[in-house]
C-alpha cells in the first residue's frame, strides 16, 4: 500500500503540472500527461477501477496525439481555440451515454469492477473531453467540470484520497482554464 500511495502522489504532481500547462496552452502539458497517466495506469488497476485503467492507456496515446496536434497545428498553422456546434455536442453526449451503458453491462457481468456505472461514465466522458483538449475545443472545460465532479466521489469510494483531492483542485483549475481560454478565444475572434 505504501508504494501505491507514493506512486499516487507522483501521479498527482504530474497531473497538476499537466493541467497548469494546458491552461497556459504550453505543449509540455502532454509530456506531464504521459508521466501521470503511466503512473495512474498502475494505481487504478490496483484499485480495481478497470475502465479508469483502460482510460490511462487512451491518455498515453492522447499525450502523443496532443503533442503532435499542438506542435503541427491545423494544416501547418497554429492550432487555435475553436468551438463545437450544438449538433457536435449532442453527438458527443449521446456517444458517451451509449458507451457508458454498454461498458457498464459488460463490467457488471464479467468482472469484479468497483462501481461499473460511474467508472464507465467518467471514463467515456474523459475520452471525449481529452480529444477536445487535443483539438483545443473551448467547451472541454465544461465537460471536465462535470466529469471531475463525479470522479471525486468515485475516488473517495476507492480510498484514493490524494486523487480525490487532486480532482477537487482540478475543479478550481478548470474555472481558471475556462476564463483563460475564453479570453484567448475572444481575442482571436476579434483579430479575425
Amino acid at each position: 500500500m505504501g508504494q501505491l500511495i507514493s506512486l499516487e502522489t507522483l501521479a498527482v504532481v504530474f497531473a497538476v503540472a499537466y493541467l497548469v500547462l494546458a491552461i497556459r496552452q504550453n505543449i509540455w502539458c502532454w509530456a506531464a500527461a504521459l508521466v501521470s497517466t503511466t503512473l495512474y495506469l498502475y494505481v487504478f488497476y490496483s484499485a480495481r477501477l478497470y475502465m479508469e485503467s483502460a482510460l490511462q492507456v487512451f491518455y498515453i496515446a492522447m499525450a502523443f496525439y496532443g503533442w503532435y496536434q499542438w506542435s503541427r497545428g491545423d494544416h501547418g498553422n497554429e492550432l487555435r481555440i475553436s468551438s463545437w456546434t450544438v449538433s457536435q455536442h449532442t453527438r458527443a453526449i449521446a456517444t458517451v451515454a451509449g458507451l457508458t451503458l454498454l461498458s457498464t453491462v459488460v463490467l457488471a457481468k464479467y468482472t469484479d469492477a468497483a462501481m461499473p456505472l460511474l467508472d464507465s461514465l467518467t471514463t467515456w466522458g474523459s475520452v471525449v473531453a481529452t480529444y477536445m483538449v487535443a483539438r483545443k475545443i473551448f467547451e472541454n472545460w465544461h465537460y471536465w467540470f462535470v466529469i471531475d465532479s463525479l470522479s471525486i466521489y468515485l475516488y473517495l469510494s476507492r480510498d484514493l484520497y490524494q486523487t480525490a483531492i487532486l480532482f477537487a483542485v482540478y475543479l478550481v483549475l478548470i474555472v481558471i482554464g475556462l476564463i483563460t481560454w475564453r479570453k484567448d478565444f475572444q481575442l482571436q475572434e476579434a483579430v479575425q
